[in-house]
């Protein structure tokens, strides 16, 4: 009769846990202002993606890689994405237009911001070896692309990143819309 009942309280503590987690990366992303973000990306997506020489390809496959996230995993997959941007795309990208250049570097500074807000909440965020692969998975999608060509893919494919976003972290960009 000790067996069910203490597998029963362990199960609850398991999923009280995991919902604490949750509710905590939200409040650490909830300063962030997606609308804008996602408002500024929709500026340049149509002069990105003209550019774009490989449309059969993708880097952010939304139904393998980013739509199979489980709820454990979305922190880390979020700070690693943010990184991936940050370190790669951004600063791989080479841009022409000073209007779109503008535009990308105020993306890069809204995902600067989020980087270091959820740098602040550090120990909510675990890494387990699924969010590791996931985030391995568009590296590698990257990777196989001449540098140049696979930054454009990447910030063609933003709106993808932008949306996981919204739906994983739930309250960050309702609470930001209210503000706009």
């Amino acid at each position: 009769m000790k067996a069910p009942c203490v597998s029963l309280c362990l199960l609850g503590a398991g999923l009280f846990l995991c919902s604490a987690h949750a509710r905590g990366l939200r409040r650490c992303l909830m300063s962030m202002n997606l609308h804008r973000v996602e408002e500024s990306f929709r500026g340049i997506k149509t002069a990105i993606q003209a550019k774009d020489t490989f449309q059969n390809v993708t880097i952010l496959s939304p139904s393998e890689t980013l739509h199979g996230t489980q709820p454990l995993d979305v922190c880390c997959v979020t700070k690693n994405l943010l990184a991936f941007y940050v370190d790669r795309v951004f600063k791989d990208h080479q841009e022409l237009s000073p209007q779109i250049m503008r535009k990308i570097s105020s993306l890069a500074n809204s995902f600067l911001y989020m980087q270091k807000t959820l740098q602040q909440c550090q120990k909510l965020c675990h890494c387990r070896q699924e969010a590791t692969n996931a985030t391995r998975i568009i590296h590698d999608n990257y990777d196989q692309l001449e540098v140049r060509s696979a930054a454009i893919k990447a910030l063609g494919e933003l709106d993808v990143f932008l949306a996981w976003i919204d739906k994983h972290h739930g309250g960050t960009s309702a609470a930001s819309r209210q503000g706009t």
